[in-house]
């Protein structure tokens, strides 16, 4: 899977698309994440990239010139989305769509923002990592790569555990314990230790929802409320240990 970022830092970003998963992802193939230079495409001997607003105001606009040669030079894979607050909001629901869509880019923003001409002429849409103000799109960048990269096939070395993570079925994720069984007078569920995993499942169905209930009610709400099943885990005293 291809995935494009165009940037005027971009050792910020491939610095960290070359580390833990992400890094081995590509090191295997599975993954092919290209960062380009913005200021590569530029062409006075500063390498400027941005200049001040038309109408006046404060800070400095990304100029369309060096955005338009650097995407045009790459011809990257589509869609290319603006990091930016005006886009959808990146769920775990996006982030799965993105790992089976084959390859897409991403556009990071600094300063002020990008020449509108950008946002409406070369990209095809916007995308957000959430409602508060970032110093650029590098971060944000970097949180879709970590998001998108570990959902595509092979990349995960337990295909499992992407299902059973937070937010794979409108739920937190259900508490997690490994050895030793006793620390400092705090015990692992003994539900855990049984080797039943049939009651282990559902006993870490009703965490996770129980967890969601007293952490993000909001989530419940999504999923259109508790179901009798639900209702029936939370109400078994065999799963309250």
């Amino acid at each position: 899977m291809r995935i494009d970022v165009f940037t005027i830092f971009p050792d910020m970003v491939s610095g960290f698309a070359g580390q833990s998963l992400l890094g081995r992802a590509s090191t295997k193939g599975l993954l092919d994440i290209r960062v380009h230079d913005l200021r590569e495409h530029t062409t006075d001997v500063h390498r400027t990239v941005d200049d001040s607003p038309f109408g006046g105001g404060a800070g400095m606009v990304l100029r369309p010139e060096p955005i338009y040669a650097s995407v045009e030079a790459a011809d990257p894979p589509r869609p290319l989305f603006l990091l930016g607050p005006g886009g959808r909001r990146l769920d775990q629901a996006m982030a799965h769509e993105l790992a089976e869509a084959g390859g897409f880019s991403m556009l990071c923003g600094r300063y002020e923002g990008v020449d509108d001409r950008v946002r409406t002429d070369l990209c095809d849409g916007e995308l957000s990592v959430g409602d508060y103000v970032l110093g650029g799109g590098e971060v944000a960048a970097m949180v879709v790569l970590e998001a998108v990269g570990r959902l595509v096939p092979g990349v995960m070395g337990n295909s499992a555990s992407a299902g059973d993570e937070s937010f794979s079925d409108g739920l937190l994720e259900y508490p997690q314990f490994t050895k030793p069984a006793e620390f400092r007078g705090l015990t692992v569920p003994e539900v855990l230790r049984s080797g039943d995993h049939g009651r282990i499942a559902r006993w870490r169905r009703a965490r996770a929802l129980r967890r969601t209930i007293l952490s993000r009610p909001d989530l419940i709400e999504a999923r259109g409320g508790l179901s009798e099943a639900d209702e029936a885990l939370l109400s078994d005293p065999d799963l309250n240990d």
